[in-house]
């Protein structure tokens, strides 16, 4: 199994995620609706196409495909692309897979927390928790019922629920960190479960190696924070002032409009299912996390 297939390779996780197979010797190819300085097949979600030669080359697939569910506003067309998003180009993936001869040996993909509902309280989820009901939630059911429909055609199938990404280039603390002044959103007592963008990355490449997982799995770290936690850690790693006054929740309400729900909400996540299959994280702790991403910069 040395040629790898990712889609949403030029994304942040997913250009991590090359790196760190490349140095490990796999050939690693994107999809890609253009074509770019890494190897690329392409492929046109909208119109159902892909060249069928990415399948027919590809001893696996990592499917990071997805429009940000945090970039924009919620307007009807924009809650249509981040739904449609990850479910057609799941089904695409499928249907490819399906008739081709030469069929993949593993599939990992993609998922999100956002699975068990805006805000879950201090209750510690797992992965065999209930689903919310609310439109993220919809969205990731519905990706991952895509995504069952390529484990039924008896390829190793492994979904990770990625919770809030940590990297100082991108994501959630690039919003946080942006105003002047570092502050909590809402209460600031709101579950954040967070991961550190390099073990995210090494979560996908241990799930590609290690044939015996399969299933549903939690990418979050060890030890959640809480929204104030985070913030005002972040802002501390980074330099910046931080006020310990939150942001108020109907002033959120006003900007981001049915968005501010997924911010003021929380999820605190458990880790224990993928620890125990013997994956190591090497920032299991908010501190040494923030630190590292700082410091590197």
């Amino acid at each position: 199994m040395r040629q790898i297939l990712i889609t949403g390779g030029s994304g942040l996780v997913g250009k991590r995620i090359t790196e760190l197979l490349e140095k490990k010797g796999y050939e690693v190819a994107w999809l890609s609706r253009s074509p770019q300085t890494q190897k690329t097949f392409l492929w046109e979600v909208e119109q159902g196409k892909i060249d069928p030669e990415a399948i027919e080359w590809a001893d696996a697939i990592i499917h990071l495909a997805g429009a940000g569910v945090a970039e924009k506003r919620w307007t009807f067309e924009r809650k249509k692309l981040i739904l449609e998003s990850r479910t057609k180009s799941t089904e695409l993936l499928f249907k490819a897979i399906q008739g081709a001869v030469h069929k993949p040996n593993a599939f990992i993909s993609a998922s999100a927390v956002g699975y068990y509902g805006f805000n879950t309280g201090p209750i510690l989820v797992e992965e065999t928790t209930s689903p919310g009901d609310d439109f993220l939630a919809q969205v990731v059911i519905a990706w991952e019922n895509e995504v069952k429909k390529i484990e039924s055609l008896s390829i190793r199938t492994v979904m990770l629920r990625i919770g809030i990404v940590l990297d100082a280039d991108g994501g959630a603390l690039g919003e946080m960190l942006k105003p002047p002044v570092a502050a909590p959103l809402g209460s600031g007592d709101q579950w954040m479960s967070w991961i550190h963008l390099e073990d995210l990355a090494r979560m996908f490449v241990f799930a590609l190696e290690k044939t015996t997982l399969q299933g549903i799995y939690n990418a979050v770290a060890p030890n959640p924070a809480t929204n104030q936690q985070l913030t005002k850690e972040a802002a501390s790693a980074k330099g910046k002032p931080y006020v310990g006054i939150g942001v108020p929740g109907f002033a959120l309400k006003l900007v981001l409009g049915e968005m501010a729900a997924m911010v003021l909400g929380g999820n605190r996540v458990s880790s224990q299912k993928i620890q125990k299959t013997g994956f190591e994280f090497e920032f299991s702790e908010l501190k040494p996390a923030l630190k590292d991403i700082f410091s590197t910069r």
